[in-house]
């Protein structure tokens, strides 16, 4: 993995924490849809930099979920629950 590449990682976890924070404060104000839309993004963000270490990127919303799914979902890699998380935020962002 090219240095490069693992910057982009480290700055894609790093928005999908900011991102968490932001949430974070949305819900404390009572703004809950636009927690929801915040929540949605930290995930992406974290599944984007997930799915570069197996070389795959993508700014498409569905096809990023796709890839999750196939990827690490599917075959247990992470918890199918959390698949399904993901899925409730991008059914509701």
């Amino acid at each position: 993995m090219t240095n490069e590449e693992l910057a982009l990682i480290k700055y894609r976890m790093d928005r999908a924490k900011e991102t968490i924070d932001e949430a974070i404060l949305l819900f404390e104000a009572g703004h809950i849809n636009t927690y929801v839309n915040r929540l949605y993004y930290a995930c992406f963000y974290a599944a984007s930099a997930l799915l570069l270490l197996k070389n795959f990127s993508t700014s498409k919303h569905s096809y990023l979920r796709s890839l999750l799914h196939r990827e690490f979902v599917k075959p247990e890699i992470i918890p199918t629950k959390l698949g399904k998380h993901f899925d409730i935020l991008f059914d509701n962002r």
